[in-house]
């Protein structure tokens, strides 16, 4: 029962849910655009070589409503609140925060997954998800 909680949890986060978006940056068709992190929302010195202090990153790159210039790849956002609504914008911290808190948990919980649906596809069964905990053998 906990596998298949845990599952569901993980397929919730990569965009099994109502709003069909994964909360893992970079994954799937849809995905959080406007993540909270100075990194992603400002402009790379390659591309800009100009000094960005504090000052000018809040000015001219936090409040920009337009997809960060960055991915941050594999982060985990905050996600929906109780009634499953997600506002992405990166001034809405509490939703668009990518942390390690949200993150670091969830490699453990793919892994399981990843090795339980390799030892299933090993052992001639066929998984019924993504995730492959329901399995179908021969």
């Amino acid at each position: 029962e906990l596998l298949a909680l845990a599952r569901s949890q993980a397929e919730y986060i990569l965009g099994r849910n109502p709003l069909r978006l994964s909360y893992m940056v970079g994954y799937g068709p849809r995905f959080p655009a406007q993540v909270h992190h100075r990194a992603a929302s400002i402009v790379s010195h390659k591309a800009n070589n100009r000094f960005i202090g504090c000052m000018q990153g809040f000015d001219h790159w936090y409040v920009r409503k337009r997809p960060n210039p960055n991915v941050l790849t594999g982060a985990i956002v905050g996600g929906p609140n109780c009634r499953d609504e997600f506002r992405d914008d990166r001034t809405n911290y509490v939703q668009t925060e990518a942390c390690t808190y949200n993150t670091a948990p969830m490699v453990a919980v793919f892994a399981r997954l990843h090795n339980l649906s390799a030892t299933a596809a090993e052992e001639g069964c066929r998984p019924g998800t993504a995730l492959g905990l329901s399995a179908k053998c021969k």
